[in-house]
């Protein structure tokens, strides 16, 4: 049979199958191929049901964090074209938010969004994943690491190996440096925060008590309660968006800005392993790519409402924000020094982690500081002094 042949057989074929699909609970007989084709079509959509993976996020229904776990569901979602869809609940929805590691791990939910510092005290080596020192780098060049210098592997070697966890897990979305924090009035030298009680979770909340603070871990929708009836003095969370919308204005009117405890952080999404490796590959596929697309939309969107609401709170909510003196940024240096030396003697991830990391902003960090012109002469050029 030629070509053409072969071609002619096949269209016919199928316009009879949908032809006959047409026909079934008496119909009758579509008069035309065309016909047969537009009743076939939406037939066959219609069959097929959504996979759908129930997630819960670490953050409040107001908080922006929360928004940026529907923005990654949701371009899943429309991605997947009605083959898989991602339900998103809020904190503390199904499961507590410091408990959501172990419920994917056990399968009592599809998955996550999160940080892994939140599992600090599991292992030190997940606070690396965002919430360690920096070196330098930005939180899109610490993304970088993860995708092209090897850290996406050394995540898996802590998650799947040294835990033993039945997770499948990725990176995504840079974040903002954090402040210092919140407090009930202006820092001007390491003696100021000496003996504060001082909300703060993983690794930061080391570099803190380095510094002689008593820290407390306390999940995002806890702080503010906290602040307000004396439990603790001061308290840190992560951006302007999120600390407006949490109420920290409400009990402070002082933040101070520029911090090294959380320099390059991103957000975490899990999987339960054995539903994650039960998909396609085209979808899976989806996932990691949907994931870089968050990436880059969160960021834009961040630039947006981070500055918006900066200037909401300085010229409205009567917030006042203080540069962090440059003796309590070389305190955090060293308190930083200390953990890392301590923690790589007790722990050989911890170390693994940490010499990957410093070989790449090395480099990359260098790179970025020969190759960039000054910012800051560039804004006061246009715009005066800030």
């Amino acid at each position: 049979m030629s070509t053409q042949g072969r071609r002619g057989f096949l269209r016919s074929s199928l316009l009879a199958t949908a032809a006959g699909a047409a026909t079934v609970g008496g119909a009758g007989v579509v008069g035309s191929a065309q016909a047969a084709g537009a009743v076939a079509a939406p037939a066959l959509v219609a069959s097929v049901k959504p996979i759908v993976f129930k997630f819960q996020s670490s953050w409040a229904t107001r908080d922006i964090f929360n928004e940026f776990a529907q923005d990654f569901a949701k371009k899943v979602n429309d991605m997947s074209g009605g083959q898989l869809r991602i339900d998103v609940y809020p904190a503390n929805s199904l499961v507590k938010s410091f408990g959501i590691q172990n419920a994917v791990h056990k399968g009592q939910l599809d998955g996550g969004h999160g940080v892994p510092t939140y599992w600090h005290d599991r292992n030190a080596a997940f606070s690396l994943f965002g919430s360690g020192p920096s070196f330098g780098m930005n939180a899109n060049q610490f993304l970088a690491w993860m995708n092209y210098g090897g850290g996406q592997a050394l995540y898996d070697e802590l998650v799947q190996k040294t835990m033993n966890l039945n997770i499948q897990g990725f990176l995504y979305g840079p974040l903002a440096p954090q402040p210092l924090g919140w407090f009930k009035q202006r820092i001007d030298k390491v003696k100021d925060l000496q003996g504060l009680r001082f909300r703060a979770v993983g690794l930061a909340a080391e570099v803190f008590k380095e510094m002689g603070l008593q820290t407390t871990a306390l999940p995002a929708h806890d702080i503010v309660a906290w602040l307000d009836k004396g439990l603790i003095d001061a308290a840190e969370f992560n951006n302007p968006s999120s600390d407006r919308a949490l109420g920290f204005p409400s009990v402070s009117n002082v933040c101070m800005i520029r911090s090294f405890h959380q320099a390059c952080e991103v957000f975490e999404v899990i999987f339960n392993r054995d539903r994650f490796n039960s998909l396609s590959f085209e979808l899976r596929s989806m996932i990691k790519y949907a994931l870089q697309a968050a990436s880059a939309d969160m960021s834009w969107k961040a630039a947006d409402r981070f500055s918006t609401d900066y200037e909401e709170m300085r010229r409205k909510q009567g917030v006042r924000f203080f540069s962090t003196p440059e003796e309590i940024l070389k305190a955090q240096l060293a308190a930083w020094k200390k953990i890392i030396l301590r923690e790589s003697v007790n722990s050989p991830i911890f170390k693994k982690i940490i010499e990957s990391q410093q070989r790449f902003a090395k480099k990359a960090v260098g790179f970025e500081l020969d190759f960039s012109p000054p910012v800051r002469m560039d804004y006061t050029y246009w715009f005066g002094a800030s």
